[in-house]
Order: C-alpha cells, then structure tokens, then sequence
C-alpha cells in the first residue's frame, strides 16, 4: 500500500476504535508526521490510553505504557547500568523510554527530577546513563497524560517543560450516538483487537521527512509569526509564545497539509492548529483569569485581529 493510502487507512481505522473525535485523531496524527508529543490533558476513562495503543498498532511500532508516581525515580523510565554477577560487568538494561510510542500516563504524579528526565529523552532524542549515550529509537512519540481536575499529590509541569509538547490535546466524553457506537462495538469484541498493523517505522520517518519538504509561502509564514509575536504584546498573557512555539506550529502546518494531501500550506492550517499548539505556551494575566477568560478565547480573539493573506 502506498505511504499516503496507508497513512489514510490509519486515520480511518483510529476512527473505528476511537468513535467520535475525528480531530483528536486528525491532531495525533500531525502530531507523528511533525515529530512532535503530545499532551492529553483529560479525566480518566476517555480512551487516552486506548488511543495511544491503537496509534501504536496502526503504526506497527513498539508500544510502552508507564503509570507513573510519586516515588518513581529517572532510573526506572531510562534505564540503569546493572552489574551482571556471572560475568562481573555493567551491561545496559534499557527503560520504557525505548518504545517508539511511549504513553506516560499521569505524568504529574511523578517528581519534577523524573519529570526532567523524560522531557530531556523527548527533546534530545537520546538518554545518557553514567556518561554513555544511547539513542532512542526513531519515530519517538511521547503521550503524556494528567487528570486536570484531580491535583492532590501532583507536580504540576512548569512552562518550560510544556513548551516539549507539540500539541496539548482534550479527549472529551463523546456524545449519546457516539457512546452508543461504542457499547455496541464492545458488546462481543474488543476493536482494539482487529487493529491491523498499516505503516512501519522506515515509512513514518519517510513521511515526516516528506513534510520537512512542504513549501510554506512567506505570506503564510508572516502571518504565523504575527500571531506569534501577538501573543507578547497581548494586555491580558504574561507570557507569549516562544520562538520554538513558532517553530512548532510552523512544522505542526506542514503536517497538517500534508496530511490532507495538500502540497501547500495555507492559512486555514495555522488557524486551526492554533489553539492545540500556542494555548499551553502562553499564561494569562491574574486579572484575565479572575475574570474567566480562559487562553483558547484569547487566542481565538487575537487570531481574528491578524489580517489573514490572499
């Protein structure tokens, strides 16, 4: 099957196993032809975790699931040097990081120290263990989950640290119909079951190599980087949008054409792209906040004031 056809495929057979949330599903997979993580930010029991297993299974790449908690330590998600007594050596035993799809659910249960070590493997591409370097495998997709309503026992993750993140994405309860897909679906079978496996690792690199190449014309581009720069003159954000949150929506827009199998960039990427991929980048005001403005209707505002291109 061709890379695009099976690309396709892929995104109607998430859509069977995941009913209901074509964007969701839309954004995780600009997330992996971008190269980007993803954070879900969600209730428990929406399907975070079905979802990651199910991208894993259409991508026919390694899959690691790692709950995390208070008293975990960086040793137990990268791995450790262990002394083998038959031999009397140190051998390399290699942590969960090493999946290419790797979901870190409840992330904020974890200490900032193991925190900080998961997002350098996310940024870096690598973990380095007693001074030796070891690559991570490629594609490398993090998933990182957190309750946003529970947060006795967490450690919130600070603005540098959610900056790694492409995309920070909410799941959402689906609706009556949707719901009633899924118990339908369930009733003999498990659809996560019948998930044939449609790409490969070669062909995911292969095509995010392919959106590296899509033209993005200088109109388009001023017009990402004035909503950019919009964002730190905004009276109501404290903070604006860094220059690698440029970077990522720059890349997060390419990912999007091309997965619509448009060989061009065009406005409507950006807009749409820029709620999933600026709202975790910027902080509001106290006053904004005391006055329940939440940052998606903020940017919503500031994207309608930026005249958009012909």
């Amino acid at each position: 099957m061709h890379a695009r056809a099976a690309l396709s495929a892929a995104q109607s057979a998430l859509g069977r196993v995941i009913r209901g949330k074509p964007q969701v599903i839309e954004r995780l997979l600009v997330a992996v032809l971008a190269g980007g993580h993803v954070l879900l930010e969600d209730v428990p029991g929406v399907g975070k975790t079905t979802l990651a297993k199910a991208l894993a299974r259409v991508l026919a790449v390694s899959f690691a699931r790692v709950q995390f908690t208070p008293d975990m330590l960086p040793s137990d998600i990268l791995g450790a040097e262990l002394l083998d007594p038959k031999a009397g050596t140190l051998s390399f035993h290699r942590g969960p990081v090493f999946a290419s799809v790797v979901l870190a659910d409840e992330i904020n249960r974890a200490s900032p120290r193991t925190q900080a070590a998961l997002l350098e493997a996310m940024n870096e591409g690598h973990v380095t263990i007693d001074g030796k370097p070891h690559a991570l495998p490629m594609p490398f997709l993090v998933l990182a989950t957190q309750n946003p309503i529970e947060f006795q026992g967490t450690y919130p993750l600070p603005e540098a640290q959610l900056d790694r993140f492409l995309f920070r994405l909410v799941v959402g309860h689906p609706s009556l119909e949707d719901e009633l897909e899924i118990l339908a679906d369930r009733r003999t079978a498990e659809p996560l079951d019948s998930l044939e496996p449609l790409l490969d690792g070669a062909t995911v690199l292969a095509l995010q190599a392919s959106v590296r190449a899509v033209p993005v014309k200088e109109a388009v581009v001023r017009y990402l980087l004035e909503i950019v720069q919009a964002t730190r003159r905004h009276p109501e954000l404290a903070l604006g949008v860094s220059t690698r949150g440029a970077l990522a929506l720059h890349r997060a827009s390419q990912a999007r054409a091309f997965l619509e199998g448009r060989a061009f960039v065009s406005p409507d990427d950006v807009q749409a792209l820029v709620e999933a991929t600026l709202a975790h980048r910027v902080i509001p005001t106290e006053g904004s906040r005391f006055g329940g403005r939440t940052t998606a209707a903020l940017l919503a505002e500031l994207v309608a004031r930026v005249p958009v291109p012909r």
